[in-house]
Order: C-alpha cells, then structure tokens, then sequence
C-alpha cells in the first residue's frame, strides 16, 4: 500500500467525524487548534503539526502562542488560565505514563470546562492522538495538506 493512502475510506470519516465533533463541542476552534498541535508536537507528528499549525493562523491564533507552545509552563502569562489547563490536560492524556490522568491536572480542567466541554476536550485529545498514531507509524511526510 502506498505511503499516500492514510486510511481506508470508513475510517477515515470516523476519525473525522470525531475530531469534528469534539472540536464543535468545545466551542473555541483557537483552544483547540493549540491542544492539537501541543499533541502532535508530543507525538512528533509532522503532518498533522504543518496542518494544524495553518488552521491555528486561520483562525487568529498568534504566532508567539505558536512560537512558544512547546515550552507553555514557561511562557508566563502568554496562555491564560484555561488555555493552561486544557494544555496540560492535553499532555497528560497524550502520554499517560502513570497510566490514569491525575486528579489534579483533571480537576483543574473542570474549573474552567462544563462537564460537556471537558467531555469534548477529551475527545479532541483522543481523536489527534489516533491522527497522530496513524500519520506517524505510516510515515506521512508533512506538506500534503492543502487549507
């Protein structure tokens, strides 16, 4: 099969039809611009990085949010309190280490997400890791998106 071919059809509109859909239910396609591209950053995801990162400029996310995203915890006040939260729910879902999201990181989250947001921000973080997954192992070079 050719590196060119992503996915079969069907699943293909799977992944689709969710990322679409927590990314409606979130309700901020900035935030969530940013918790795909910290995932894919993570996950060292080339084509999903060079694909979300000219969405997040569509939608008016600023160059230093993007410049800095890798080292948000240290970027002071460049993320608010939410973006925060969300980042670093996004991480600890991304790579569970201690196999469980800790109460903490959770609980902060929904201080700044209803139960139905965080439901959706959770499922945004999981659809980018299956892109992620599926982009990285099959070796999808970036530059085949095209806005």
């Amino acid at each position: 099969m050719s590196r060119t071919t992503h996915l079969d059809r069907e699943v293909g509109q799977a992944f689709s039809a969710l990322s679409a859909a927590a990314k409606k239910g979130l309700g901020d396609p900035g935030l969530a611009e940013l918790v795909v591209i910290r995932a894919s950053q993570i996950n060292h995801c080339a084509f999903c990085l060079d694909m979300h990162l000219a969405i997040a400029r569509k939608h008016g996310v600023s160059e230093k949010q993007l410049d800095l995203l890798a080292a948000w915890e240290e970027a002071g006040g460049l993320y608010d309190e939410r973006e925060r939260a969300a980042l670093a729910l996004t991480e600890v879902v991304t790579v569970l280490t201690e196999g469980f999201v800790p109460d903490a990181v959770y609980d902060n989250a929904a201080k700044y997400f209803d139960d139905t947001r965080l439901a959706h921000l959770i499922a945004l973080i999981v659809a980018i890791n299956n892109w992620n997954r599926v982009m990285v192992g099959r070796r999808i070079p970036p530059g085949g998106y095209t806005p």
